[in-house]
């Protein structure tokens, strides 16, 4: 194993992290809020829009995301309307198309994890919400939507780590990111084992980072599961009701 190569790979492979992190950011973050209106039109109870949202599911889930981006990038330029409207400077751009497949798949993924967090809300919140008289936006901001992130985080994580590892996908649209560096490097070096065992312990500490930071999020979703502070008064309390008792 040549440590000096590994070395300068990983100084090379750095360059391409930035690039990396804004595809997997702005494609987690697009997605929740798409996802979060194609499980809304699940729940609605209006046949056309639950039927919408069943088919979009069923499309961007059922197909391969390298097949998306492959339709996205190469297909759309092959309609004239396209090329003349409003979007064709975005969709000529191989960022925008690789974020805008990374988008539509991963909705297509998290809206089911959502949809299933806004079930698991107890409907007893929701009648406590409804006899203080809240308004149903209010009832929805204020208790059904946190109940459900905090239910659907752990399952929205598994995607958002999954988003991370598919940004490797947009290296086939000309975009250098860690993946398409590494297989720059490759080319000129024919090293391959070494190349890419730097570049999978980038994405391995990348998602590392990520899975912390919803740990952190979680935790601070869920105060019921905190441990007493040692020095808090709470915590002096009870271990002195608890002798009393005895």
């Amino acid at each position: 194993m040549d440590f000096v190569f590994l070395s300068e790979t990983f100084v090379s492979l750095i360059s391409a992290i930035p690039l990396t992190l804004k595809l997997a950011a702005t494609s987690i973050a697009l997605g929740a809020i798409l996802a979060l209106a194609i499980a809304l039109c699940r729940l609605s109870g209006i046949l056309a829009l639950e039927w919408l949202a069943r088919s979009y599911v069923f499309v961007f889930r059922g197909t391969p995301l390298l097949v998306q981006i492959f339709l996205i990038y190469y297909g759309l330029g092959q309609f004239p309307a396209v090329r003349h409207s409003i979007l064709w400077p975005f969709l000529r751009d191989p960022y925008w198309c690789a974020v805008l497949a990374l988008t539509i798949n991963t909705a297509a993924y998290a809206s089911e994890i959502i949809r299933g967090g806004l079930l698991s809300v107890p409907f007893g919140q929701v009648e406590a919400a409804r006899a203080c008289g809240m308004p149903r936006l209010m009832q929805f901001r204020r208790i059904v939507l946190p109940l459900a992130i905090r239910q659907a985080l752990p399952g929205y994580s598994n995607e958002m780590i999954s988003m991370v590892k598919a940004t490797s996908l947009a290296s086939i649209i000309t975009l250098m990111e860690v993946t398409g560096v590494a297989g720059r490097i490759i080319s000129e070096t024919y090293r391959a084992i070494e190349v890419f065992i730097v570049a999978g312990a980038i994405y391995l500490t990348i998602n590392l980072v990520l899975t912390r930071l919803v740990h952190l999020v979680e935790h601070w979703l869920s105060p019921h599961l905190r441990q007493p502070i040692a020095h808090s008064p709470a915590a002096k309390v009870a271990p002195a009701l608890e002798g009393d008792a005895q």
